[in-house]
């Protein structure tokens, strides 16, 4: 299957990231490499882009997508690791940072991945396919109580309890091992006068994926080790999907920015708060009318834009 992926916000990134020609970027999430296209296309014999992807599929999609270009060097890591990636490397600081964060539409078309709640395929989830963790062994051997958690957390789910209790209900008899069968069981926990905001599903195969690719915790020092890893006047840019993401990427470009927590008062600051940068937009960025509507992905898209001082 041809690994499609419509860059969501390609304009407003590549603006945001500030291109210098003779730079050294980062695609964290390369997916499809329709981002990191656009950000080789500026560079000039002198740039560097280094594009990460934890998927070998999206990875050699990628190095097809961007074969016309010499200087692009492909990673097979997880961006959380950007400090040990950049340090194996040989490269200190560099000019830019992008992460697009969540799912890509082909891993969504890609059935057989199991992260689509459509039609009926092997309960699956994992970014990388070398990882042990897999989203059936979430469903059949985490606890009732755990599972109410991660499906309320993750996925925002107000039905979380009657979900994983029908989980876990069900697995008694036999195992779960299809995402036919969990969609089955999800339907039959939320009430049908309830099922009226898009698939029924939806929040809790986020919530699942989430937990199985391990995309939330590490967020908030991801962001710090970006930012720590950008030269001066270097930009960090975030593209996030739900609240849980943007929380996070918020809270991180807000703690590096720094705030003086003394009482006015004082002729001057005694706290000690040191910034790091500049949040450049106030307010997130979202995508436009028109793209909007041509991605539907893009409708809950946020960019979030920092510069290193």
């Amino acid at each position: 299957m041809q690994f499609k992926h419509k860059p969501v916000m390609l304009k407003e990134c590549i603006d945001g990231l500030n291109i210098k020609p003779d730079g050294i970027y980062v695609d964290g999430t390369l997916g499809g490499a329709g981002h990191s296209k656009e950000i080789l296309k500026r560079l000039s014999e002198k740039g560097l882009l280094i594009g990460i992807d934890r998927d070998e599929e999206a990875l050699q999609a990628a190095k097809e997508n961007l074969k016309e270009f010499q200087n692009v060097k492909f990673v097979k890591n997880n961006h959380d690791n950007i400090k040990q990636i950049l340090e194996d490397i040989g490269i200190e600081k560099v000019d830019g940072i992008l992460l697009d964060l969540g799912v890509s539409s082909y891993q969504l078309d890609e059935r057989n991945r199991g992260f689509s709640y459509l039609g009926e395929n092997e309960l699956d989830m994992r970014m990388d396919k070398t990882q042990e963790l897999t989203a059936k062994e979430v469903i059949n051997t985490y606890t009732e109580e755990q599972l109410s958690n991660i499906i309320y957390e993750y996925g925002e789910e107000r039905f979380s309890r009657q979900i994983a209790r029908n989980i876990c209900e069900y697995r008694r008899n036999q195992e779960i091992k299809t995402t036919k069968q969990l969609v089955e069981i999800i339907e039959k926990s939320i009430p049908k006068s309830k099922q009226n905001d898009g698939h029924p599903a939806k929040r809790t195969f986020q919530a699942i994926r989430i937990e199985v690719n391990d995309e939330i915790k590490p967020l908030y020092k991801t962001v710090k080790d970006c930012i720590d890893s950008l030269e001066t006047q270097g930009r960090l840019c975030i593209i996030t999907f739900h609240s849980l993401e943007d929380r996070a990427v918020k809270n991180a470009m807000l703690d590096a920015k720094g705030k003086c927590t003394c009482p006015g008062d004082l002729p001057y600051c005694v706290c000690g708060a040191k910034t790091l940068g500049n949040i450049i937009n106030k307010k997130p960025i979202v995508a436009q009318k028109e793209e909007q509507e041509e991605n539907s992905r893009s409708k809950s898209a946020k960019l979030r834009i920092f510069e290193k001082i």
